[in-house]
């Protein structure tokens, strides 16, 4: 049994300390311990230390302790790591446990330092769902600023299926009717209801609730997306907007916030050269491989460029040069980036104009 002036030392400690001899009974249990799972030190004293985790974590312990004493590898003991542990009353709740052996202990006793993380992980998910929300306005944000260029190219297939529908009943009103003409028009309004349902359907996969799904893709693959949603909004305001895509590496990436990025950042050249490049206007997005074999896409436009008096602030939160701008677009863009193990960074395009460059990490494996 411990020493007093061990279990003095045990029950100074601010975290839960378990002693466990070689077979996991237990030998001493310190009071934040007795706090933490419930039981006192005098009824746990002697029993399986298997009772303070949930299955399969308890089931499997002892075997994994024979395995350490037999073989000295061990994936838990000197190793800190996050768990699930389990109360008296059964409630689980989240620990950090570091376990080490006592030195000159024969037989062998172990001590395990148990701290609750409850409060911890209840505010990196407060943290994740107000990221997730801040995400989320901005992509709402962006589609409300499209919203002219989407009206107008939804309502080019829906004009040309009132046009089609038109044209079939005048064809069914004939004598006799012109059944093969009333055909085509039928499928030219098949043709035109899909291409609506295309647009509407990347629509709802943008504004759609965030999540972490991430998958295998090239870069071409987003950007396709990116035409349909941006080409009518640069038409409307005059601007030709230039994809270079000439392969990727594999990522791994969530589409949708990766999309949102790309859209922010075509969305800014838009509205830059709106305000700043009378004549031609121009964007170009460009995908290549770097040296590093990561992928690097850009997105060029030839106005003014940035302001030197912003640039150091461009990334802040709430800071828009824009007209009722949220300033949520680049900082979610970074932050969006920074979580995919990428960065997004401004340069100055030549002769003119500005470049943001959005880079993400090649997949190691599809595995």
């Amino acid at each position: 049994m411990p020493s007093n002036q061990l279990l003095a030392v045990m029950d100074a400690a601010v975290d839960a300390v378990v002693l466990i001899d070689h077979r996991g009974a237990v030998l001493a249990f310190n009071r934040s311990a007795e706090r933490m799972f419930g039981w006192n030190a005098a009824e746990i004293q002697g029993r399986n230390v298997s009772l303070l985790m949930p299955e399969p974590e308890g089931i499997g312990h002892d075997a994994c302790l024979a395995r350490y004493l037999a073989t000295g590898v061990s994936q838990v003991i000197g190793v800190g790591r996050e768990m699930q542990a389990r109360r008296r009353d059964g409630t689980l709740f989240p620990v950090h446990l570091s376990v080490g052996r006592v030195a000159g202990s024969e037989p062998a006793q172990f001590v395990g330092f148990i701290r609750d993380i409850t409060a911890q992980q209840l505010e990196q998910d407060r943290a994740r769902r107000s990221g997730e929300r801040l995400m989320h306005v901005a992509r709402m944000a962006t589609m409300g600023e499209m919203a002219a260029g989407i009206a107008h190219e939804l309502n080019q297939p829906l004009t040309a299926i009132a046009n089609y529908a038109y044209a079939g009943e005048r064809f069914l009103a004939m004598q006799p009717p012109d059944l093969g003409e009333t055909r085509e028009a039928m499928r030219e309004i098949a043709s035109e209801a899909l291409r609506a349902g295309a647009i509407i359907r990347k629509l709802r996969q943008l504004v759609r609730s965030n999540d972490d799904q991430r998958e295998y893709l090239r870069a071409e693959d987003f950007i396709e997306d990116l035409r349909l949603l941006t080409q009518a909004d640069a038409r409307i305001h005059d601007t030709r907007i230039v994809f270079d895509l000439r392969g990727s590496p594999l990522l791994h990436v969530n589409r949708i916030q990766v999309t949102q990025v790309l859209l922010n950042l075509i969305r800014n050249a838009l509205e830059s050269l709106m305000r700043d490049a009378p004549g031609q206007r121009e964007i170009l997005v460009r995908c290549r491989r770097v040296e590093s074999g990561d992928c690097e896409i850009t997105v060029c436009d030839n106005g003014r460029g940035v302001a030197p008096e912003i640039l150091d602030r461009m990334f802040e939160p709430f800071h828009s040069t824009k007209r009722g701008g949220t300033g949520l677009g680049l900082p979610m863009s970074q932050t969006i980036a920074k979580s995919h193990g990428g960065t997004v960074r401004y340069e100055a395009a030549q002769p003119r104009g500005a470049c943001f460059l959005l880079t993400l990490p090649a997949a190691e494996s599809v595995s």
